[in-house]
């Protein structure tokens, strides 16, 4: 089975689909407004630290396990550690990335219905309140929802190569223009400067235990870690790819464009005089309000930042929706096509529930949290964080250094001089790292 098996063309794709799970939502919506509500240039300073302490061994643990297994999450947990309790690692990993894209699509669904008010002119006048109307009407958000999640599974049913490989070749570099495009654009604007100014001036006193907890979620976040996403596409790398450079490449590609995303929305932000701090709300009930104030030019800027939401949120869908697919092909027998149509359709029913709690539903709750709210919990604060540990745990403790220095330095052949301390990280500071996260959502 492994024989027949896809893998991407070269380390180019490689990087580009890692960094295309990596570079999502996560970024253009949920780190301005983080960096907002948690003292800008400060927020960013822990942010990087977390990236490279925290976040980037984790990568390296899943890129590790699914080079090594040469498989989906379940084989390649049971090939390195048969007959133990570990495979069941692997299906936790097949379900909790079918849970996240259940809500993602429907953020991901916002992207959409933005872009066609965006191309429709429904910018240019009034949009106070906008977002609220939109979020708890029924259908408007269902459709967009159903239009996200069609898009996410037309690129998984064309395969790895034809599917996966050839939309973040296209996307990728596209994503990138766009939003340095943007960002120019943003900083022309009269008093843009006090954004720039609150993004790279760290006021050291805004940082307490909120704000590196706080960070270190978006790190674990932004990187899609702990689901099983970096160990699916690890395991379509050739075995000559370098994995430590593949995961540092992915890596600086994912801050830099969150740190671009966020010089693409706070000048525009200060520019109109608004406040940093609005929460989620930022890019989907300001940023219009912002767009609808630039005349003209308001509307293009709007469906070029629309698009460029669509594409990072799809480039993130579809590596959630090929862990599972991955995993019924290789272990069920399934066809791509049936794997693909029975998953999405699976994940766009808990979706419908998702989009229906902040209106029609609203009145259910769950743990005193709405449907939406309750899966974001679920996931974020510890499916992904508990995934995170248990590959951190498994590549420190239980795989053997010596396969782990053959993975990370491709036989000896690469990074021979940086494996210890990454080795160090992985077995020490990142499951610390990752206990701080969890105790931070017990208590904070």
């Amino acid at each position: 089975m492994a024989a027949s098996r896809e893998t991407f063309g070269g380390k180019l794709a490689a990087v580009l689909a890692m960094a295309g799970s990596a570079i999502g939502l996560g970024n253009i919506w949920r780190f301005p407004y983080l960096v907002g509500q948690n003292g800008g240039a400060a927020f960013i300073l822990v942010y990087l630290v977390a990236c490279f302490v925290l976040a980037l061994p984790i990568f390296f643990a899943e890129a590790v396990i699914g080079r090594r297994g040469g498989g989906n999450t379940f084989s390649a947990m049971e090939k390195l550690a048969p007959g133990s309790a570990w495979k069941w690692m692997g299906l936790i990993t097949v379900a909790a990335p079918l849970l996240l894209l259940s809500y993602y699509s429907v953020v991901g669904g916002w992207s959409v219905d933005y872009l066609f008010k965006a191309v429709t002119l429904q910018f240019t006048g009034d949009t106070s309140g906008i977002f609220e109307r939109f979020i708890t009407s029924t259908w408007e958000p269902l459709a967009a929802h159903t239009v996200f999640m069609a898009f996410t599974a037309a690129v998984i049913l064309a395969g790895v190569k034809n599917g996966i490989e050839k939309f973040t070749k296209i996307t990728m570099p596209l994503l990138f223009l766009l939003i340095i495009v943007i960002v120019v654009y943003g900083l022309t604007l009269p008093g843009s400067w006090k954004g720039v100014e609150y993004l790279v001036r760290p006021d050291l006193s805004k940082i307490n235990v909120n704000v590196i907890a706080t960070a270190m979620g978006q790190a674990f976040f932004s990187l899609s870690l702990g689901v099983g996403t970096i160990l699916t596409y690890a395991s379509y790398m050739r075995k000559e790819d370098n994995v430590v450079a593949a995961g540092t490449y992915t890596a600086l590609s994912d801050l830099l464009f969150a740190l671009l995303a966020g010089f693409a929305v706070m000048p525009a932000v200060f520019a109109a005089g608004i406040q940093p701090g609005q929460g989620p709300g930022l890019v989907f009930d300001t940023l219009p309000y912002i767009f609808s104030q630039m005349h003209g030019a308001g509307t293009v800027v709007a469906i070029l930042f629309f698009f460029s939401i669509l594409i990072a949120a799809l480039t993130s869908s579809i590596s959630l929706l090929e862990v599972g697919v991955a995993y019924l092909v290789e272990e069920k027998g399934w066809s791509r096509k049936r794997s693909t149509l029975v998953l999405a359709l699976a994940s766009w029913a808990l979706g419908v529930l998702c989009s229906l709690s902040f209106g029609p539903m609203a009145h259910v709750q769950l743990l005193g949290k709405g449907f939406f709210d309750f899966l974001d919990s679920l996931c974020s604060d510890w499916l992904m964080p508990l995934g995170g540990l248990l590959f951190t745990l498994f590549v420190g403790w239980r795989m053997s250094k010596a396969d782990v220095r053959d993975e990370l330095t491709n036989g000896g052949t690469c990074n021979k001089r940086i494996f210890g301390a990454v080795y160090i990280l992985v077995r020490y500071l990142a499951p610390i790292g990752i206990a701080v996260v969890f105790l931070s959502n017990l208590l904070l």
